[in-house]
């Protein structure tokens, strides 16, 4: 069985899944992960299956197909990684809220926010997408989206003020956006009593279906 390997690299674990089979393989990740380590984890994980094309989902920018900054809760070395020549054959890398958001886009204006350690976002509008870095702007007392929505942020304000300031953030960069809807993903999405107007409920496989996508 020959298709394609979707790679999900996330905090806790590294998740894997093959385009012809259900299964998911994982393995932890975290900060001491360094790619060669990475790259040896798959091959070992994915003897029994044939790979012909690979989609990673890189928790960090990509910038022209490449990783921009090293990641903030993996280890180093990563930026100039050759993920074609460990792995052994063709590789598009692509932020990892990115690689989720194509898999949950359903058409026209799509905004995605990813509640977990930070915020991921990105912007899709008419099958093109954009994946942003609008976590790091200034949202208030001089702090970040992120700082306010990220699980820091949840663990400090607790879930009844964290999860008004969620609905808050979902509309002003909704607005912002003119987005026809956006998807909620991420962790702590489940941490929410319910969904703010306008929201759709992301899914962590979609991240899946995401990689798929990219080869189309």
């Amino acid at each position: 069985m020959k298709g394609i390997l979707t790679i999900d690299i996330g905090g806790t674990n590294v998740k894997l899944k093959h385009s012809d089979i259900d299964e998911i393989r994982k393995f932890p990740s975290g900060s001491e992960l360094v790619p060669d380590e990475f790259a040896r984890h798959i091959v070992e994980l994915t003897k029994d299956w044939r790979v012909e094309k690979v989609s990673v989902g890189y928790p960090g920018p990509i910038v022209n197909g490449r990783i921009h900054l090293e990641p903030a809760n993996l280890g180093r070395g990563w930026v100039g990684f050759d993920f074609k020549k460990a792995l052994g054959c063709p590789v598009k890398i692509i932020n990892d809220a990115a690689m989720q958001a194509l898999g949950s886009y359903q058409g026209g204006r799509m905004l995605f926010l990813g509640l977990g350690t930070g915020l991921g976002t990105t912007f899709i509008m008419d099958g093109m997408v954009a994946p942003l870095e609008v976590g790091h702007l200034p949202y208030s007392k001089k702090q970040s989206f992120e700082q306010w929505v990220g699980n820091a942020a949840l663990q400090k304000l607790g879930k009844k003020r964290w999860q008004k300031v969620v609905f808050d953030v979902v509309h002003r960069l909704r607005d912002a956006f003119i987005a026809d809807y956006v998807v909620l993903g991420g962790g702590n999405v489940k941490k929410l009593d319910e969904l703010p107007p306008g929201c759709r409920l992301g899914d962590n496989r979609n991240a899946f279906t995401g990689g798929e996508r990219m080869w189309d």
